[in-house]
């Protein structure tokens, strides 16, 4: 066959969000403690303003002034979240990189897309600033900016000019769908983690023995953990794993303690199923936590089915996925941050080179 395989287009592609019709129902999240207190009510204010019915987290409404201005804000209960998806068109979070994952886990499978501020103490995951709070929720509403979107034409006649509609950019998450394994074949309900499932050996005193599966064995080690493209920047390269860029398709293996130094941490393609399994004749058992929370205590012989989640997580970028990544790595990790390398002229009376500006002893 003649050829070969090519792309009209990168695989990944910039993804937007094009409201069909004006936003009228948000959710506000806000982590708790009294220094966000009135910068909450400034986004209920001005969200009221622009006529949006706001929903609150029962706590959150407990503390609204008893004052005439928030008609619109109404509160809801935590089992009720994972139905407000059809009603909810976005989710405003004033926090940090926590509150994100609060936010994944409150609505389960179906996520309206997040707009995050940073307002934590680090804030990989939230590429707004809190400065500007205000006018970024106005250009979301607005619908950010204008895209020229293809529109065909009549069947058989010729394609119609671009369509002039506004979008906003987004990042579509990857999440991972974990299910534990008792013993006896039971399974649990799975649980869908936005960083990491990490399976180790917690409060045990003796080191534990944990194997990886994909269809063969793969790894034996004191603990291992299976993360996402955004927890590749969290748990994951604390480890010694790689910063992976979130719209990557692929799942990351990075061990901890390996029984084996040739064993360093792999990415795989999104598509595989992975089994983490405490050894049947391990001398104690091991604990899985999901996003660090959730922690449960596995038996010699359970395990821990992973694989990629049908319900990815979208999140509104600033700019778009690639610039606000870079941004993110540079401002929280000082990725790449080091001094300009001098440059040297040539000295044509000393016949040799030296060091620029700095009155340095020519080189040989």
């Amino acid at each position: 066959m003649g050829g070969g395989l090519s792309f009209s287009r990168p695989y990944s592609q910039q993804h937007y969000l094009v409201w069909k019709e004006q936003p009228k129902c948000v959710v506000v999240l806000r982590k708790p403690g009294p220094e966000l207190h009135q910068r909450f009510l400034d986004v209920l204010t001005f969200l009221g303003r622009r006529g949006l019915t706001v929903l609150v987290e029962r706590w959150n409404f407990g503390t609204l002034p008893a004052e005439p201005g928030y008609e619109h804000v109404f509160p809801f209960e935590p089992e009720v979240a994972p139905k407000l998806y059809g009603a909810v068109d976005f989710v405003i979070n004033l926090g940090g990189n926590g509150l994100i994952l609060h936010a994944a886990a409150l609505f389960g499978a179906a996520i309206p897309p997040l707009i995050s501020f940073k307002l934590g103490s680090l804030g990989f995951l939230t590429c707004h600033r809190h400065e500007r709070l205000l006018e970024h929720l106005d250009e979301v509403l607005g619908g950010a900016r204008e895209l020229a979107v293809a529109r065909e034409g009549a069947e058989g006649g010729p394609r119609a000019g671009p369509l002039a509609v506004r979008g906003v950019p987004i990042t579509l998450r990857m999440r991972l769908s974990c299910r534990v394994v008792r013993r006896d074949g039971r399974q649990e309900r799975p649980v869908e983690v936005l960083n990491e499932v990490v399976l180790s050996r917690g409060a045990h005193p003796y080191l534990c023995s944990v194997e990886i599966f994909e269809r063969e064995n793969l790894v034996q080690a004191d603990g291992i953990m299976v993360a996402t493209p955004t927890g590749s920047t969290a748990y994951s390269v604390a480890a010694g794993g790689s910063l992976v860029h979130p719209h990557c398709p692929a799942i990351l293996v990075t061990p901890i303690c390996p029984h084996s130094l040739s064993f360093r941490p792999v990415i795989l393609p999104d598509y595989v199923t992975l089994r983490l399994r405490v050894r049947p004749d391990a001398r104690n058992g091991a604990q899985v936590s999901f996003d660090g929370r959730g922690a449960e205590e596995l038996a010699p012989g359970e395990s821990v089915v992973v694989r990629m989640s049908r319900h990815p997580v979208p999140t509104i970028n600033h700019t778009d996925q690639t610039a606000d990544w870079f941004a993110s790595i540079q401002r929280c990790f000082n990725w790449n941050d080091r001094t300009a390398q001098k440059r040297l002229d040539w000295d044509g009376d000393a016949a040799a080179w030296k060091f620029n500006g700095n009155g340095g002893e020519g080189a040989d």
